[in-house]
């Protein structure tokens, strides 16, 4: 038995989960635009979020009942190829579904969305391993309506169950069901349609949501992620794609680097990559990064992961087997050693590696910025640092998500988000 006061929770997706609101106005815009039809200047967009499609186009923006068929059917196109990829999921949700699953809780999604349109979209943000049951409309005319998706969302026996919705047609959806709603206002409904339609409670935030549905609970342990790779690879670009995809997709980010991310590893940061320093040798060098990743490691990536964050550190350890190790070749397990008491047992529960071959990635490196002290080393060096990285995931290719960095960016980035999102939905399903 959960210790959580509700064993059943069913959620609404868009505007409870997701936010939805840029996608579908978007693609409402479109199909009104391609239809020939103005929106009437009273309507409030935001409201086109909730009731069913063809009430919005026919009963809130006045399109003729004749060409409410042609109105769908421009939107669904627009909405299937550009709409639905503008969603984005709220913070902490994936949070608060992880701590419902590990209590012991049946989640559920009903939607008014056709069902292969809301498992596409949960699909794409890896959220659907977190939920029991997902339910969405059937195709065609006749309709099942909500109360009765919300019935087919709950489990054959509950104790208590709960719906969890953002507009006035989930509470009346539950009320229909049996079953008491809570009414999120950081969606699409207000304080004031939540409390007329009779929501139970109200919620004007995920963070109060997560209070009424696991009060007392602790967050579950985050997640380590480290991207790698040879100077030039595209690194950093990547980075901050990655960091804005996993923001979309509903992670509490805590970008980080290394060497640096807290003001005394940012500090040695500067003595190592100075170029006024080279004349600093190999073992000081591989000390200073290991005096550095000590003070990370306390300070930030250990306390993030347990408070529940996505750790997303641009470098870790591996670079310094890769550099000092490899490149260096004061050799891979004296590097481990001078690292073990630094790292401390925090190692990545996963690393991104942009594979590229060293002459093309510092070839790309040189023409973009001046070089740091470390780049301006021969070609002899970056090759042994390649070939340290590849030994490296060639004994744990578990860990490593190895993608071509020699694509355009767009199809790093693609692939990139892939890989990491199908190793993160993996891991929160243990």
């Amino acid at each position: 038995m959960s210790r959580f006061p509700y064993d059943a929770v069913v959620f609404d997706l868009d505007g409870t989960l997701c936010e939805a609101e840029t996608g579908i106005v978007s693609s409402v815009k479109v199909a009104m635009e391609q239809l020939g039809c103005e929106i009437p200047a009273w309507v409030d967009l935001k409201l086109v979020v909730g009731p069913p499609l063809r009430d919005t186009f026919h009963t809130m923006l006045g399109v003729p009942e004749n060409r409410v068929e042609e109105a769908m059917d421009f939107y669904r196109v627009d909405f299937n190829n550009r709409g639905r990829f503008l969603y984005s999921v709220y913070p902490k949700i994936r949070t608060l579904l992880r701590m419902l699953r590990e209590g012991g809780v049946h989640t559920a999604v009903a939607t008014s969305k056709p069902l292969k349109l809301a498992t596409d979209i949960l699909d794409w943000f890896g959220l659907t391993p977190l939920f029991d049951v997902v339910m969405g409309e059937v195709e065609g005319p006749q309709k099942l309506g909500k109360p009765e998706l919300i019935r087919r969302a709950l489990p054959e026996r509950y104790h208590h169950a709960v719906m969890v919705g953002d507009r006035m047609f989930d509470v009346e959806g539950a009320r229909g069901a049996g079953i008491p709603c809570i009414g999120v206002a950081y969606g699409c409904g207000s304080v004031e349609e939540l409390r007329e339609a009779g929501a139970a409670e109200i919620a004007e935030t995920t963070e109060e949501l997560q209070k009424l549905l696991c009060p007392g609970a602790e967050a579950p342990r985050g997640f380590f992620l480290t991207v790698e790779g040879p100077d030039g690879s595209g690194k950093t670009t990547q980075v901050d794609r990655l960091e804005k995809n996993l923001r979309k997709f509903g992670f509490t980010v805590r970008r980080t680097r290394e060497p640096g991310g807290c003001a005394i590893s940012e500090a040695i940061r500067g003595i190592i990559l100075d170029t006024k320093n080279m004349e600093m040798c190999d073992t000081c060098e591989a000390l200073l990064y290991a005096a550095a990743r000590a003070q990370h490691v306390h300070q930030v990536i250990r306390p993030a992961v347990a408070n529940g964050e996505l750790v997303l550190c641009d470098r870790f350890v591996d670079s310094s087997v890769a550099y000092q190790g490899g490149g260096r070749e004061l050799g891979v397990a004296t590097i481990q050693q001078i690292n073990a008491p630094a790292v401390d047992g925090m190692l990545p529960d996963a690393t991104l590696y942009l594979a590229i071959d060293h002459r093309e990635a510092l070839s790309r490196r040189l023409a973009a910025s001046t070089p740091d002290r470390l780049e301006l080393q021969a070609v002899s060096f970056h090759g042994r640092v390649q070939a340290a990285y590849e030994q490296l995931i060639s004994e744990d290719e578990e860990r490593f998500l190895v993608v071509n960095a020699a694509q355009d960016r767009d199809s790093v980035e693609k692939d990139a988000l892939k890989a990491v999102i199908d190793r993160i939905s993996a891991y929160e399903q243990r």
